[in-house]
């Protein structure tokens, strides 16, 4: 099954421009993360005031989203070069 996965050209190309990409915006996963905890601050506010269910699982997701984009930001950042 990997076999297949490590010889297609296609997931080869998209790595080469997410990696040459991210090379010269190495901050972007970071801000994005720092975006989507902020988004998720004001959902959670929301769904404080208006004691939504919906909302405050939406704010969970943000949240955990934003966390791992910041988290892999970092990660990916250092061997990208600088």
């Amino acid at each position: 099954m990997f076999k297949q996965f490590d010889r297609s050209k296609r997931i080869g190309r998209l790595i080469d421009a997410t990696s040459s990409g991210l090379a010269k915006r190495r901050g972007l996963p970071m801000v994005i993360g720092i975006l989507l905890v902020a988004v998720a601050l004001i959902v959670q506010l929301l769904a404080y005031l208006f004691t939504s269910r919906a909302l405050d699982i939406t704010a969970t997701l943000l949240h955990s989203i934003g966390v791992l984009f910041a988290l892999i930001g970092l990660t990916v950042s250092t061997p990208l070069g600088k």
